[in-house]
């Protein structure tokens, strides 16, 4: 089915704290660690033994909270989201988690990911009278879920089964009631979600590295189609499908993750450079340094510099007060963005041939610009090396990569690629390499080969 939404879509973390002293804290500490998923804005629920209160507002978690705030979040249950916004859906209504009223009781939830039937399910659920109070797609469950629990005698898990069966595409989601959270994943396993311990009890994390930064222990992944019910009887599993496949958006690997988290038992930065290893397999090159761009390109350019056997130097600099060009809404701001950003080092790089290792070309504009600084600093030859296949298709699972116009690759040629990069070589990873360096049999490519492991639902379309 042909997709007309070619808009920018989001990429967020979530997480979830359920038995610990003070969790609205350790959800800030956790929300502090997966800052990289999402910096437009932020917001913490917690459960005081009487009643749901949230905290949310648009910007970084440390802008958004302070000592103060956490203090008014009192409970030993919290939960808490991060996001990146999309054009024209920066607002605060769209900042997570969302908090929602009910006869049956009071829920609240978080989402990472995009599901592709949104605009069919509101259409269903209006008709039915459900009012939206926002544009994202995350309430549309809150609405199914109310809508099932009519039925006020039956298990809540039940709606919420019954409700996840009727979306279609990317998703993790947190559910916090006033007794427990439940974790849910899609079906697919696009987006990563993981279970840890902490003390005696239990924290939930779009990745691992958050666990890890507020002392907890990872336990496992929650699988494709499972609910995983963390309450006073501990983990209880439930499967709302049995679909069972693994199909993890690669770009987790390559580029939103964090090189410590582990996805599904590999860890990123291990993934990375592997991937760099074979990079260079794939394509040697005569140079004299190697040199990645900062940040998520620095372990494939390490692999990399340790297969060819020459230096892996530090030949550009990044200012990390700088938010990265990937996700921001305007070209303009792209442009302007990529120049603060980076900066070349000419005593490192001047007079040698340069091999630049990236982890994508997106929209083609950081690349030029970075190739152009390598030059004015002295570069002598610049070979191109990225560590994906080239980006030909947007993706509609909740990745920042928009119109296929928009795609630098999709309508290049490679040598037209090197060209107007002004590189002297360019290669791009082989998708087989992918799976060699995740050590796995299937991932979720479409963004690299315009093959989607779901349908994709017309704006017209009806359930």
């Amino acid at each position: 089915m042909k997709c007309t939404d070619n808009g920018i879509h989001e990429e967020c973390g979530v997480f979830g704290v359920y038995g610990v002293p003070d969790a609205a804290r350790i959800t800030y500490y956790g929300l502090h660690s997966l800052q990289h998923r999402g910096q437009e804005g932020c917001g913490i629920v917690a459960w005081d033994g009487r009643r749901l209160n949230c905290i949310k507002g648009e910007g970084l978690v440390t802008e958004v909270f302070n000592t103060d705030k956490i203090a008014a979040l009192k409970g030993t249950m919290a939960m808490g989201h991060v996001r990146y916004s999309t054009t024209g859906g920066n607002c605060i209504e769209n900042v997570q988690p969302f908090v929602f009223h009910h006869k049956t009781g009071d829920f609240a939830l978080a989402h990472n990911g995009n599901l592709v039937n949104s605009a069919a399910l509101r259409r269903y659920l209006e008709s039915k009278g459900s009012i939206f109070q926002t544009t994202s797609d995350s309430e549309i469950l809150a609405h199914l879920i109310r809508k099932d629990s009519r039925e006020g005698h039956l298990p809540r898990i039940k709606a919420i089964k019954e409700a996840l069966n009727m979306l279609e595409g990317a998703f993790a989601f947190i559910i916090m009631t006033e007794n427990r959270i439940y974790s849910c994943r899609d079906k697919y396993g696009l987006r990563p979600l993981s279970l840890g311990r902490l003390g005696d009890g239990y924290v939930i994390s779009s990745e691992t590295c958050a666990i890890e930064a507020v002392g907890g222990e990872f336990i496992r992944d929650i699988e494709p189609g499972e609910i995983v019910c963390v309450d006073h009887h501990g983990i209880r599993s439930n499967r709302y499908s049995d679909f069972g496949h693994h199909l993890m958006c690669a770009m987790e690997y390559i580029y939103f993750a964090r090189p410590d988290s582990d996805i599904e038992g590999c860890n990123v930065h291990n993934f990375r450079k592997l991937s760099g290893r074979l990079l260079y397999e794939e394509a040697p090159v005569e140079a004299d340094i190697v040199v990645g761009v900062p940040d998520s390109s620095l372990s494939a350019a390490n692999g990399y510099a340790e297969a060819a056997g020459i230096p892996n130097e530090m030949g550009l600099v990044k200012n990390k007060y700088i938010a990265r060009t990937f996700i921001q809404p305007s070209q303009e701001q792209r442009e302007n963005g990529v120049m603060m950003k980076l900066s070349a080092v000419r005593s490192i790089v001047g007079g040698k041939r340069v091999v630049l290792v990236d982890d994508s070309v997106v929209r083609g504009t950081t690349s030029k610009r970075i190739v152009k600084m390598l030059r004015r600093a002295g570069a002598t030859e610049v070979h191109l090396r990225i560590a994906s296949p080239q980006l030909v298709s947007p993706c509609f699972y909740g990745v920042d990569i928009s119109t296929k116009e928009e795609l630098f690759c999709a309508s290049r040629t490679l040598d037209q690629v090197r060209k107007e990069l002004d590189v002297d070589s360019v290669h791009f990873l082989s998708k087989e390499s992918l799976f060699k360096a995740g050590k796995r049999s299937e991932f979720c490519l479409a963004c690299f080969t315009g093959e989607y492991p779901t349908d994709l639902y017309d704006e017209e379309e009806s359930l």
